[in-house]
């Protein structure tokens, strides 16, 4: 199965759970309807990535990057690679090159991804079309700062909202809500 394959099986899945959600889902499907290089960064209208916002084990912080190119604290993630063999393991290798920790874990095993998130990006591309998942980290786990970042970071569930955009608070909230539901489930 290619990565394309993959990322529309996903996406065919995925219950986003409130309407802003499907409608990410649908546009994301159309657009991979109608480019079938939508996964690459070449496609300058719009590309699928993939990321993972990573919680310690303890699951009380998130792990977040000062992204070097935007200055913004952000999840891990990027683009995705000819060599991912799905949507979820290209959000997991993000994740690892990123945050410097072996060892990553998706929830669910890389079942369904948390959340979508379409963003505008800088020319010459338009549209980040990101799917978002959420990675624990296993115990003694050290960051390492990669080339993609000015600074790594622990922050405590509360201190997300001062620090980061909407986007990666509702990813917070629903990795929280997820995490909630596998202990109460």
């Amino acid at each position: 199965m290619s990565l394309h394959d993959d990322a529309v099986r996903v996406l065919e899945t995925y219950d986003g759970q409130d309407d802003g959600q499907h409608e990410l889902r649908r546009i994301y499907l159309a657009h991979l309807a109608a480019r079938p290089d939508g996964m690459w960064k070449s496609c300058e209208t719009g590309h699928v990535t993939a990321s993972a916002l990573v919680i310690d084990p303890e699951r009380s912080r998130v792990l977040l990057t000062l992204h070097k190119k935007l200055g913004k604290w952000l999840q891990m993630g990027g683009h995705c690679e000819p060599g991912d063999g799905s949507l979820a393991d290209a959000a997991l290798r993000e994740a690892t090159e990123e945050s410097g920790i072996p060892g990553l874990t998706l929830l669910a095993g890389g079942g369904p991804p948390v959340q979508l998130d379409r963003h505008a990006i800088p020319a010459p591309c338009h549209w980040h079309l990101d799917v978002q998942y959420a990675a624990l980290a296993p115990v003694g786990a050290v960051e390492e700062i990669s080339e993609e970042s000015l600074d790594l970071r622990w922050f405590a569930y509360e201190e997300v909202a001062a620090v980061a955009d909407g986007s990666v608070v509702r990813l917070l909230d629903r990795t929280r809500a997820a995490l909630s539901a596998r202990v109460h489930g």
